[in-house]
């Protein structure tokens, strides 16, 4: 049966410029938009301008100090702010640019809106590839990121949902997200990341593994330069799946930060846009479980790859990450995050949109006002492979694998919560106040940016108007008072996040109506 999508876009989302020189360009979000319009994939989904969040919503995760401090600073006054600015982590990664709060509040309240429609089941599926700046911390910015729309978002869903499962394939480790929901049980986090030589954010070993009620529902698979699909695919299936018969998730939150692509301006891996995380269909080998997978001899483990991944060949262009995920049939919240070569991140989020509505789209792409952006092939799949050396040997891949899968040992299946009253939805509205997708037409769900210089970067990563040099290292810097992962709840020099947030005890407890019993 076909799915209810729900698509989130506000028009003028892509209008913010982080400035000059800077690698993380809003612009992409108008770009892929625009390809969505062009595709013809609006009329599959419900389309919504989105709701804008407010102070009081990004303070159910941020200290009310830093969201006052982000409400307030502008570059006329930022002079003034001069502690504030350091204390917060404000400045050279995440500058102040004209209408910060005003970004922050349209890309956080889309992912909010999403998730209040997936708790009342308007829809089964909600997109905001605005949403997913997963780095962005309780009390201060980090790595391009102000606001954590993601953890606001799970919150959300808390109230309805008793174990929510977030998977982050992003090439930056989701250390914002993990940090938020370390010491509990009620969120599992799973991230498949680049890890080591100072590669931002500088955590996500696999032996972060989570505290007190939280132990072991953090997951995470550290991988490192040039992996490609093949390689990628070996892990992301069978992982997953085991992540979620054993943990049984009621929602899942799914960021597809588009930097793991081959070609990224600040990436390192080798992922196609259609191996964006493996495709497939979810399917069991009889007999095959966590403990016996561990014994399974290399040419017995060949064959169950194998047939984890073999519609990932030539002529089956089906799936990717999205859809295995979306194979579960379990509500599903899709954001976007890191990716920086704007023309292969609008390429790869329409591709997942259309597998989201279940739309084939042709392989050329429409003719749109941001067509020449797509040179020179003009096509949905170009060639993203680089010759960066896949550092991933097999011995390596296989050691990942057996950790993960030792811990997954360890996990309590299923963890219940005791029934409670559903808390008030933050956000109320009619369904019927938005109009048909057919009768609203393209041009209404659109509005073309007019900046200057169109946010975008050209192929020198030169502004438009300016002679700015793109900066090389972003990619690399690790954050100013950075700690190991176990200073998050109480190490020296690092305020602890308010226990209020992080206790399984203590974070929103979902409602009588749903499930509340251990699974099997």
């Amino acid at each position: 049966m076909a799915k209810t999508v729900a698509y989130f876009y506000d028009p003028d989302v892509g209008n913010f410029h982080y400035g000059a020189g800077h690698p993380m360009k809003p612009h992409r979000l108008a770009l892929t938009h625009s390809l969505v319009l062009h595709y013809g994939l609006y009329k599959k989904m419900i389309v919504f301008k989105p709701y804008q969040a407010s102070q009081h919503d990004m303070c159910r995760f941020h200290s009310e100090d830093y969201i006052d401090f982000l409400q307030r600073v502008s570059p006329t006054n930022m002079q003034g702010f001069t502690k504030s600015l350091n204390a917060f982590n404000v400045g050279d990664d995440c500058p102040v640019f004209p209408g910060l709060f005003e970004f922050c509040s349209r890309y956080t309240g889309a992912s909010l809106q999403g998730a209040t429609q997936l708790n009342n089941k308007i829809c089964d599926i909600a997109i905001n590839w605005a949403g997913g700046l997963h780095h962005a911390k309780k009390f201060e910015a980090s790595g391009f990121c102000y606001v954590n729309d993601i953890v606001i978002g799970i919150l959300e869903l808390l109230k309805y949902h008793p174990r929510v499962l977030y998977i982050d394939i992003d090439i930056h480790h989701g250390d914002g997200v993990q940090e938020a929901f370390y010491l509990t049980d009620r969120v599992m986090t799973v991230s498949f990341h680049k890890y080591g030589n100072y590669f931002f954010p500088g955590t996500g070993d696999m032996y972060e593994v989570g505290a007190e009620s939280g132990r072991y529902y953090c997951l995470n698979v550290p991988l490192r330069d040039g992996i490609d699909d093949q390689s990628y695919k070996h892990l992301f299936q069978p992982v997953i799946n085991q992540v979620v018969d054993f943990y049984q998730p009621t929602c899942i939150v799914l960021q597809c930060g588009a930097d793991s692509l081959g070609c990224d301006r600040l990436g390192c891996f080798n992922l196609s846009i259609r191996g964006h995380g493996p495709e497939g269909r979810r399917k069991r080998r009889p007999g095959i479980t966590v403990e016996n997978l561990l014994c399974l001899d290399n040419a017995v483990w060949k064959e169950f790859s194998e047939e984890w991944t073999s519609e990932l060949r030539p002529g089956r262009p089906k799936g990717e990450c999205v859809e295995y995920v979306k194979s579960f049939n379990i509500p599903l919240l899709v954001l976007g995050g890191g990716g920086y070569t704007v023309r292969n991140v609008a390429r790869c989020w329409t591709y997942e949109t259309s597998l989201l509505v279940e739309e084939a789209i042709s392989e050329e792409l429409p003719y749109s006002e941001y067509f020449e952006y797509f040179a020179p092939d003009f096509t949905l799949h170009p060639d993203v492979s680089t010759r960066i050396e896949n550092q991933n040997s097999r011995q390596y891949l296989d050691q990942i694998r057996q950790t993960i899968f030792e811990n997954l040992k360890m996990l309590n299946h299923a963890p219940s919560v005791q029934i409670h009253d559903v808390p008030a939805d933050l956000l109320t509205y009619d369904r019927t106040d938005e109009a048909d997708a057919e009768e609203r037409g393209p041009e209404e769900n659109y509005s073309r940016p007019e900046a200057p210089n169109e946010f975008y970067d050209g192929d020198h990563d030169n502004d438009k108007e300016s002679d700015v040099e793109f900066k090389t290292d972003w990619a690399c810097r690790v954050p100013r008072n950075f700690f190991f992962p176990l200073s998050w709840v109480g190490g020296k020099g690092v305020t602890p996040l308010p226990l209020v947030w992080l206790l399984s005890g203590q974070l929103p407890t979902p409602g009588e109506a749903l499930e509340t019993t251990s699974g099997s």
